[in-house]
């Protein structure tokens, strides 16, 4: 988070000739709070102190000013020019119709293909969102806390263990998705199985084997 420099002094130039207890009447902080903002750091503890979210929040209906614009000048969002160089930076890898899932986390991106597994690292918070957004456009779904799997690529669903393979006979690449992904998405799963094999819904996923078939009739004795 880069705060601007002399963010204390923005503040208290926003306050203006308003006084410190005619700001805590309309924002809701007490006064001291507000000018130890001004100061950038508890009066009390000498540490340094920054807004929360929330804060800013109050302050900017206080101020009257955008809150956009306090949350940017806070270091919580970046500026437009930023943001426009942040979308130039953000280009995958490799395309996204090849690949088959997307390992996330806050500090990087795995893509996974039939033959290669790329990375790239996630420079902010904004880059990831963007992100987050274009994988639902582009056909992904979130199948665990931490996967996106591309359900035009899925052609097997083994139901009793949760495994999506991007291949008819199951021997190559495949993900474990989340019970509770697998419940809300079953209907999808059998849907794209079907659609991307050009199969019909009987086929969507690995039948019981011959044996565990044989196991089922027999009859347990008296």
């Amino acid at each position: 988070m880069k705060q601007l420099e002399g963010f204390g002094k923005f503040l208290e130039s926003l306050r203006g000739k308003m006084s410190l207890r005619e700001a805590a009447n309309k924002s809701g902080l007490s006064h001291a709070y507000i000018r130890d903002l001004e100061l950038e750091r508890n009066r009390s503890t000498n540490e340094k102190i920054n807004p929360s979210p929330v804060t800013l929040k109050k302050l900017s209906d206080a101020y009257n000013i955008p809150y956009t614009d306090l949350m940017e000048k806070a270091g919580y969002l970046e500026n437009e020019s930023e943001q426009a160089s942040s979308k130039e930076a953000l280009q995958e890898p490799v395309s996204m119709n090849d690949t088959l899932f997307i390992e996330v986390s806050s500090k990087e991106m795995i893509y996974h293909t039939r033959f290669e597994r790329i990375s790239q690292a996630v420079n902010s918070l904004l880059d990831f969102s963007l992100f987050l957004d274009k994988l639902e456009e582009m056909g992904f779904k979130k199948m665990d806390t931490d996967l996106f799997v591309n359900m035009n690529h899925v052609q097997k669903y083994i139901e009793k263990e949760g495994k999506l393979y991007f291949d008819t006979l199951g021997i190559s690449k495949f993900v474990v998705i989340a019970a509770i992904r697998q419940k809300k998405y079953h209907d999808l799963i059998l849907r794209s199985v079907a659609r991307n094999t050009g199969m019909g819904l009987e086929f969507h996923y690995e039948r019981p084997s011959a044996a565990d078939s044989l196991l089922s009739s027999v009859k347990r004795p008296i």
